[in-house]
Order: structure tokens, then C-alpha cells, then sequence
């Protein structure tokens, strides 16, 4: 305090802080809340463990799509989409072909979404960094995450892998 009877304001500065750690502790522990409880990116895993009685069906579905014959599997095309590629130099092209792996008798509902499956796989794409092509494990993240994003269009499970036919940069 002053000595002439005047209060000295308060600082400012460690009030912003505490109030900006409290502010990124709370949001981050409802980030975490919400991907750990499947608010967000919620995958087959988590259907399966919250499926009731009532909802038997869909949990022998999901347990079972791994083990098809080759009889009841099924090959969808997906058109061919070129896309520009984002970044620096923008004269780069991808040429991409793939194929859908489904279960046949989920063959007809992916063929109806087939539209919104475009649009996904052309969005991802299009967002794909050129300098992140030239790593080793790329082609892998690239169908991990289409296929991750095809599940959500059409539905967990009815898509078994996407199968990449052609991957060309030019």
C-alpha cells in the first residue's frame, strides 16, 4: 500500500494467468470427456458397447463383419476424382481411384450414399499437404482416415476397407 492512505490497483497480469490456466484446464478436461464418452470421433467400438438388449442386431452385425466369405463380400467403384492440392506450389494434381469393400448386403445403402462418399473422400483430399505425400506410412494414413470418414457418411461397419486402385501426383 501507498503510504498516503491510496490503494494500489490490483495486477492484472496474475489475474489474466490464473483465470487463462483455469479456463485450459476446464476445456480441456471437457475435450477429453467428450472424445473419451464418444461425443466426438465415436467409433464401432463404442456402439458396440453401449448396444442395449433391443438392440441385438446391430451388435452381432458389427461382431461379424470381419469373418465374410468371399461370396459375401462385394466391390464398389468409387469415380475417379482428381483434385488440386493445397499449399505452396498450386499447379500439383492427385489422381485418385478407389474401391469400397462391403458386405453384400449392405452393397445397395453405400451405392445411395455414394454422392456424400465423393464429397468426404474429395474434401480429405483436398486438404492432404503435398509435403506430407513423401512420407512412408502415407497411403496408409490416407485410407485410415477415408475409411474413418466414409464410416460416418454411410454408417459403422458397412464399409469393410477402401481399397486404393490408383494414387498418382502430378
Amino acid at each position: 500500500m501507498a503510504e498516503d492512505g491510496e490503494d494500489e490497483p490490483p495486477k492484472k497480469g496474475r489475474t489474466g494467468l490464473i483465470i487463462g490456466a483455469i479456463a485450459a484446464v476446464l476445456l480441456g478436461g471437457g475435450g477429453f470427456y467428450a472424445v473419451w464418452s464418444g461425443l466426438i470421433l465415436g467409433g464401432a467400438s463404442e456402439e458396440v458397447e453401449s448396444a442395449g438388449a433391443d438392440d441385438g442386431a446391430a451388435v452381432e452385425e458389427i461382431e461379424i463383419i470381419g469373418s465374410l466369405t468371399a461370396e459375401e463380400v462385394g466391390f464398389i467403384a468409387v469415380e475417379p476424382l482428381v483434385v488440386s492440392l493445397s499449399g505452396q506450389n498450386n499447379n500439383r494434381h492427385l489422381r485418385f481411384r478407389a474401391q469400397l469393400e462391403v458386405a453384400n448386403r449392405h452393397k445397395a445403402d453405400v451405392e445411395h450414399l455414394m454422392p456424400r462418399v465423393i464429397d468426404v473422400m474429395n474434401g480429405y483430399l483436398r486438404a492432404v499437404e503435398p509435403s506430407s505425400l513423401s512420407t512412408a506410412g502415407a497411403l496408409m494414413q490416407i485410407r485410415a482416415q477415408l475409411l474413418r470418414r466414409v464410416d460416418m457418411v454411410v454408417g459403422a461397419g458397412k464399409v469393410r476397407d477402401v481399397l486404393v486402385m490408383e494414387f498418382v501426383l502430378s
